[in-house]
């Protein structure tokens, strides 16, 4: 049965609740449901799993009525499959529709009026769960009779097919014992399997050897064409010995020699390393305020017209300049489908995820179906709007992200702020972890850095011309070391030395590689970090998505702890290369529901800046 049934607007003011349901709901699955699933525009889903506190496992189904704001929401356990919930949430909709006023907060008459429909809506549900229990017998039936007309009939092809099964059996034994030898050359394997689909398939032939290839032909032919190209490279093997090309550089047009780049240490005569003094590289582009043009420009909404004339039934012109000027009754799908499949094309350019695009639109179709279209206005244009709206509501963060302000709170309490980059292989962990170093260094604050990449060759190297370059300490403990271990330690160094700020580097790992994610669930279960920060690349489009779900699924599946670590902000790195694909932005924020702090965009170090969502909804929608 039903646990719960509400209605409340969109501003969140409760209208009504069926007080017959007395059990009260274990957790907040409504707040959860707002929160996961109708902020973040994905109200195109047919339902929601909660699972909260204490066991509780519910299913919840929704429904809008767009032009006056309102939702319905019902609630039910998750173990049954109640199949009257769709249509009781519709007749609810259209009675309480119909009494409903904006000036009014109370509807206790509607109590008896849910009673009645409640009862109609289970009725028709027991009714067609007879009418299938009957239809069962029958079906079962025919399918019997059927079975024992093809048993005469097929009675004679057993001893046919004990022979063929017997003789597939026995190319399977040799196929395994030809595989166990088979690991030199690949293409014997292939040899061998295709001779057993032979065997397989040749029952209609009543011979497993008709058709079949004959390998040791095959076999010497190659070994003779291999001959051949030996002899051939033996007779050229005369080489003579080349001379070496130094590499030059290249100078553009008449511009002067440039210097020369060489950011390896610097060794005196008598082979000491000198201190290398950093640079002043400039004001960080996270402190400067990204100058956007507020001027309109002008909109696509001529293209998608285009896109929608041949799927639309020609007008004439009184009836569309009445309707532009009165405006539609209601927005129903059909007129939504042809403006939201050029949206979802363009995103989908922008480099959106497929999956991404394709839940946005359900979510902006949701919103606007029923809804009266005003005076003047297109449909393209609408939901445009809508589509414009949903995107900023997206992409702007829901909590605080100022990393100082929570800087100078561990500072408070006497504990350094930890952060920690996971990512996959060569998406530039190591190189924006030094950007964030020197935009921290510019504020005051003291930062160490902690070399946890013990797996990659070069990458303690790495990390430590950055820390030298910057003037800022390093623990390190080389390679082949529990990364968990070496954060611990680098943690406990940094309070003795009253350092404000842990900067973790930790090795790249692509999101299936099960022994790497199990360390990196380790580190952060063991040092809790203030900061999981998640470095992905710009470029990527549906990788994306894989990506930051299935960091975030191992790192819950592997968690120690039954309150898990998931991934707490991202960095996009690469944002200078991919023009106005924009795209992975919106996909790894959508599927994580994880802020973007940092957006990498250049080689220096003052390269890093934050996000400026009106800058990328623009763009993803021109």
């Amino acid at each position: 049965m039903l646990e719960q049934l509400l209605i409340f607007t969109r501003g969140g003011l409760i209208l009504w609740t069926c007080k017959e349901f007395g059990n009260a709901l274990k957790g907040s699955p409504i707040n959860t449901l707002i929160q996961s699933c109708l902020l973040e525009e994905r109200s195109g889903a047919a339902s929601y799993n909660y699972e909260g506190p204490q066991a509780a496992a519910y299913t919840l189904k929704w429904t809008f009525h767009n032009d006056l704001g309102l939702v319905f929401v019902a609630v039910y356990q998750r173990i049954l499959h109640l199949l009257y919930v769709d249509e009781l949430l519709a007749m609810v909709k259209h009675e309480f529709s119909e009494i409903y006023d904006p000036k009014r907060t109370a509807y206790s008459d509607f109590d008896e009026t849910f009673r009645q429909l409640r009862k109609e809506a289970e009725a028709r549900a027991e009714e067609l769960k007879k009418s299938k229990q009957m239809s069962k017998p029958l079906s079962n039936s025919k399918k019997q009779g059927q079975v024992q007309k093809s048993g005469f009939e097929g009675g004679s092809k057993k001893k046919s097919e004990g022979a063929l099964a017997n003789d597939g059996g026995d190319g399977d034994r040799r196929k395994g014992s030809k595989l166990a030898n088979g690991h030199s050359n690949g293409h014997h394997v292939d040899i061998v399997e295709s001779k057993v689909n032979g065997a397989d398939n040749g029952i209609e032939n009543m011979s497993s050897d008709a058709g079949a290839f004959d390998v040791n032909k095959l076999l010497k032919l190659r070994a003779k064409g291999g001959k051949k190209t030996d002899t051939v490279v033996s007779k050229g093997s005369k080489i003579q010995p080349k001379k070496k090309i130094t590499k030059k550089n290249r100078v553009w047009n008449d511009s002067p020699p440039p210097e020369k780049l060489d950011f390896t240490d610097s060794v005196g005569e008598n082979g000491n390393h000198i201190d290398v003094v950093v640079a002043d590289h400039g004001e960080s582009m996270m402190d400067k305020e990204e100058i956007f043009s507020g001027e309109s420009e002008d909109e696509e909404d001529e293209e998608v017209e285009k896109d929608s004339k041949p799927e639309t039934k020609k007008k004439g012109w009184f009836s569309s300049m009445f309707q532009s000027i009165a405006g539609k009754a209601n927005l129903e799908k059909s007129d939504l489908e042809p403006a939201l499949k050029a949206l979802k094309d363009r995103l989908m350019t922008k480099n959106v995820a497929e999956e991404i695009a394709e839940k946005l639109c359900e979510s902006v179709a949701a919103s606007l179906e029923g809804k009266k279209l005003a005076s003047f206005t297109r449909v393209s244009s609408t939901v445009q709007a809508a589509m414009e709206e949903a995107l900023v509501r997206i992409l702007t963060p829901r909590r605080s992200i100022d990393i100082l302000r929570d800087v100078h709170a561990a500072k408070e309490q006497g504990k350094p702020y930890v952060v920690v980059f996971v990512g996959v292989n060569g998406v530039g962990k190591s190189t924006n972890l030094a950007k964030v170093a020197y935009w921290l260094l510019q504020h005051n604050v003291s930062v160490m850095m902690a070399a946890c990449d013990t797996f990659r060759s070069g990458a303690v190297e790495q990390l430590r011309t950055h820390a030298r370059r910057l003037q800022i300490p390093i623990f390190e403990k080389g390679y082949e070391k529990d990364p968990a271990v070496v954060a611990r330690e680098a943690i406990q160094e940094a309070t003795r030395n009253g350092s404000d700020v842990v900067l973790v580097d930790t090795a790249g790992r692509m999101q299936d590689n099960e022994p790497l994610m199990r360390a990196l669930s380790k580190l952060i279960n063991l040092n809790n970090p203030d900061l999981v920060l998640f470095v992905g690349e710009a470029l990527v489009g549906n990788d994306a998505v894989d990506q930051l779900s299935k960091f975030n699924q191992k790192l819950a599946d592997l968690s120690a702890t039954p309150s898990s670590r998931l991934i707490d902000g991202i960095l996009l790195t690469k944002f200078d290369t991919i023009d106005d694909k924009v795209g992975a932005a919106l996909s790894m924020v959508y599927i994580s529901g994880a802020p973007v702090m940092f957006v990498g965009c250049g080689q220096s170090y003052t390269d890093l800046k934050k996000l400026n969502v009106k800058s990328i909804v623009r763009t993803l929608l021109k």
